[in-house]
């Protein structure tokens, strides 16, 4: 079974369920961790890395000696990625999208796959949890290929939880494109309201199961709840806003170890999501 949990938003407290979820879940379960630009589950999981990964993006190579200037990988490059000046051949790596047309079409078999860096994929272990992040080099502009590559190493045998970024754009749909059901987890505030909204749209073109998780339930106002109830969404898991949790989160500790009523709560939520998938 694979979790993704996501927001139309940052900062509502999707990682703080998603490590809470696997923590309560024991083992047989792996978290990985899609928010490549800026990950944090590890914070709280703290895990053993045993493995690291470079992860390369394929960009063209252009051997000039065999080079006839035609014009034909310029021609099929539809993000403007390879361009054909008078007798010279420009890359620009950072627009290429690895589609690999170029060096197909090229009739002299000038152009070869090089390779890119994307960032790094780390593997490790925590208390019978098997957790894998990516971290996306400074600079690179293009997350989904280091998701992709995360996602790669899904285990059908376990209970796959996947920690999505925020938002609803591509970083996103590369996160919970086929997982057996999305939770999105949200709050009580027209912010929280009209992204979510965004969130539920995505998924819903994805035709994927969906729940919600409240955080900070006794903020704000009840407009999500109606929303909910308006396009029969069923809230799964309401956490109140309370000093005991935001000072456990502050300090990186887990919720279900420090009020421990909570692995209970976090189980039910599981057992409800299997039901709704069944």
């Amino acid at each position: 079974m694979i979790i993704s949990i996501a927001s139309g938003k940052g900062g509502t407290g999707k990682t703080t369920v998603a490590t809470n979820l696997a923590r309560s879940m024991g083992s047989n379960v792996q978290l990985l961790d899609c928010d490549v630009e800026e990950p944090n589950a590890h914070l709280f999981i703290n895990p053993s890395f045993e493995e690291t990964e470079t992860v390369f993006a394929p960009v063209p190579e252009v051997n000039e000696d065999k080079c006839t200037y035609c014009g034909r990988c310029a021609e099929i490059c539809q993000f403007k990625a390879i361009a054909v000046v008078n007798e010279n051949v420009l890359v620009f790596e950072a627009l290429c999208h690895s589609c690999g047309g170029c060096w197909e079409v090229c009739p002299e078999g000038a152009i070869q796959e090089g390779g890119r860096k994307l960032g790094v994929i780390q593997k490790g272990h925590s208390n019978g949890i098997e957790f894998i992040h990516g971290k996306l080099r400074v600079g690179e502009a293009m997350s989904p290929p280091l998701i992709k590559k995360v996602r790669a190493y899904q285990n059908p045998e376990k209970l796959t939880i996947i920690d999505a970024p925020p938002g609803t754009s591509c970083p996103v749909i590369a996160s919970v494109k086929d997982a057996d059901f999305v939770l999105l987890v949200t709050e009580p505030t027209p912010f929280g309201l009209y992204d979510l909204k965004l969130a539920v749209g995505a998924a819903q073109m994805l035709n994927i199961p969906l729940g919600l998780v409240i955080n900070r339930s006794d903020l704000g106002d009840d407009k999500v709840r109606e929303y909910a109830q308006q396009e029969d969404l069923p809230i799964l898991m309401e956490i109140p806003f309370e000093r005991q949790i935001a000072e456990a989160y502050s300090r990186g500790e887990m919720l279900v170890d420090v009020l421990p009523q909570w692995k209970d709560r976090f189980l039910g939520l599981h057992y409800k999501i299997e039901k709704l998938i069944e």
